[in-house]
């Protein structure tokens, strides 16, 4: 086992690598943020078992893919960071039935490469992941959507793991399953995503290929991508208009905090226009909050999660 600290070991036999006060900044899309106690990156998925197993009961565990949706407080996390994109990274072809098929993809893969991955072996319906900067653990984990897909549509069945490292085979039914959300029920024990199935119809590869360039083009000219951001910040209203448009009817498309400014491309995306520290980012969101509340009656529901000590 590869450890920065080896006065610290947590279990013998461990395969992945182990670090102490890891820069949250390096691994999260906004490049901003303080330092996790500790952090693991297992060699696979029988790996990361045996070292959830090994922490203690107490020890508070954060899974982590491509940060594309975290804001990490400048003070740092306590406990352990699980980075997951470094290990869970299967991918491939499963059954394949007469106008369906299955992907099988681990938490560890990067969404845009499941539409990819689909297009090319000749399904559609999972094109819009190619809009969404994240991995299938987060993607399953926030019923992330873009383009007017959603990744629970088209999800047969997923498979977690828990603190124990137990490994179980879940379905939709076991989730409370609403926009931008998916909860466990009738379950107590922390469980995280570590692999899907998703089933999809035949599709034409020309024909996928065709719709996720669109997609990507689309993304290009209407968000923020040549600076670090974390995609949208807010959940679109139920039965309204986007988060956008309120945030923007507010004055506040442009407005700036320290390094953190509120896109003047895109008002529900927040960037690092240079130097942003997480409370510069936090205070945009709070005022973001606060002003459509105060000017419109409407409460914003953030997409994003702020984890972390405050200073």
């Amino acid at each position: 086992m590869n450890m920065v600290d080896a006065e610290k070991p947590v279990a013998e036999g461990l395969r992945g690598e182990l670090r102490q006060r890891e820069p949250m900044a390096r691994h999260t899309s906004w490049r901003a943020g303080g330092a996790a106690d500790q952090a693991y990156f297992p060699a696979d998925l029988a790996d990361l078992a045996a070292f959830l197993r090994a922490l203690p009961a107490s020890e508070p565990v954060q899974m982590v893919g491509l940060g594309s949706n975290l804001l990490v407080r400048d003070r740092g996390l306590r406990g352990t960071v699980i980075f997951t994109h470094w290990a869970l990274r299967a991918i491939r072809v499963g059954r394949v039935e007469s106008g369906h098929g299955e992907i099988y993809a681990e938490a560890g893969i990067a969404s845009p490469r499941i539409a990819r991955f689909a297009a090319m072996h000749g399904f559609k319906g999972a094109e819009f992941l190619a809009g969404i900067p994240g991995t299938v653990g987060g993607a399953l984990a926030m019923n992330a959507g873009a383009f007017g897909g959603e990744t629970w549509k088209i999800v047969d069945r997923a498979v977690t793991i828990d603190r124990s490292g137990t490994l179980r085979e879940r379905w939709p039914a076991d989730y409370e399953i609403d926009y931008r959300h998916a909860r466990l029920v009738l379950h107590s024990s922390e469980e995280w995503f570590v692999a899907a199935t998703f089933r999809l119809p035949r599709g034409d590869r020309q024909s996928s290929r065709r719709i996720i360039k669109g997609l990507l083009q689309q993304r290009l000219a209407t968000q923020p991508l040549e600076r670090p951001n974390a995609g949208s910040v807010f959940r679109n209203p139920s039965g309204s208009e986007y988060a956008a448009h309120f945030i923007e009817a507010c004055g506040l498309k442009g407005h700036e905090i320290g390094g953190a400014q509120i896109s003047t491309k895109h008002a529900n995306f927040i960037v690092n226009a240079g130097g942003a520290s997480a409370a510069d980012i936090e205070a945009l969101i709070d005022l973001a909050e606060r002003s459509v509340s105060e000017k419109f009656g409407i409460t914003l529901v953030r997409e994003v999660r702020i984890v972390g000590e405050r200073w």
